[in-house]
């Protein structure tokens, strides 16, 4: 499914059918979800500066896509199993608008336990394609490693092709995960230092600089108030630098792993190599 408004999008194979979706369009979804074996809810927002920002994609279209589900017939094993995709942020929903918009999408989920449905929490991911993470890789590549949480923090990653394979092995076994939440992650255990995703990143020697709490909390406020004068929507807001100075964000793959059988391919070593390459 694609959003009306892109009717193709080129990045998606060319051997998939586009199907132009409203996300809340609940009638379209109950007749196009009949249809399939498997429905995959990886919509979300990222970016914003109030919660309504993240409203749409990140509560309302899972809701509608729950009711599309609960149109069907639910008695029956046919019943199209449901992933969202969510966050590792939900973990943790007083710290942003985000996180807190990702939890109540899990909300929505856990309203209806009678419904095939099963939960992915990534943590940061990156890989081809990606805007979040790519400018620090980039970075560090050129030496310079730009550190935003503290000195110990310790961080779980997950390159996309691994997520990728998780939603496969998850295709192959949606009634072992019934009702259950993953995080999930490249497999590094611990996660990894701010000195680890350096070495990981570079060969080179690089240069690691403390990026001053105070810059980044007045950064958050500026977005916010020319976000509103200029409707962009921010990136960096408070609620974003709560999240990035959390001491840890880590996952364990050990449920996934038992219930599936899937294993991450790529730590941030390898990632970067293929990235990079």
């Amino acid at each position: 499914m694609v959003r009306p408004e892109k009717h193709t999008d080129s990045r998606v194979p060319k051997d998939c059918k586009q199907v132009p979706v409203g996300l809340t369009d609940v009638d379209q979804l109950t007749g196009l979800i009949a249809e399939t074996d498997a429905v995959i809810y990886s919509a979300g927002s990222v970016r914003g500066r109030n919660p309504e920002d993240f409203s749409t994609a990140n509560i309302k279209g899972v809701k509608a896509m729950l009711e599309a589900l609960g149109n069907l017939d639910s008695s029956s094993d046919s019943t199209p199993p449901m992933l969202l995709l969510s966050s590792l942020a939900a973990s943790r929903p007083a710290l942003s608008n985000y996180a807190q918009s990702k939890f109540a999408g899990e909300q929505v989920l856990h309203a209806q336990p009678l419904l095939p449905w099963t939960i992915l929490r990534p943590p940061a991911v990156y890989g081809p394609g990606d805007q979040e993470m790519l400018p620090l890789l980039k970075s560090i590549r050129r030496g310079l490693l730009a550190r935003v949480g503290p000195a110990d923090q310790r961080l779980s990653l997950l390159h996309v092709d691994d997520l990728a394979s998780a939603v496969v092995s998850w295709i192959s076994a949606p009634q072992a995960c019934r009702g259950s939440t993953f995080a999930i992650d490249d497999g590094t255990p611990g996660g990894y230092s701010w000195q680890a995703i350096g070495e990981a990143v570079t060969d080179r020697k690089f240069r690691t600089l403390k990026v001053p709490q105070s810059l980044l909390e007045l950064t958050a406020r500026t977005n916010l108030v020319f976000s509103k004068f200029l409707g962009y929507q921010p990136m960096l807001t408070p609620g974003k630098v709560r999240e990035l100075l959390q001491p840890e964000w880590l996952c364990d793959n050990r449920e996934f792993s038992n219930s599936t059988g899937w294993k991450p391919r790529l730590d941030l070593k390898q990632g970067a190599k293929q990235l990079f390459q």
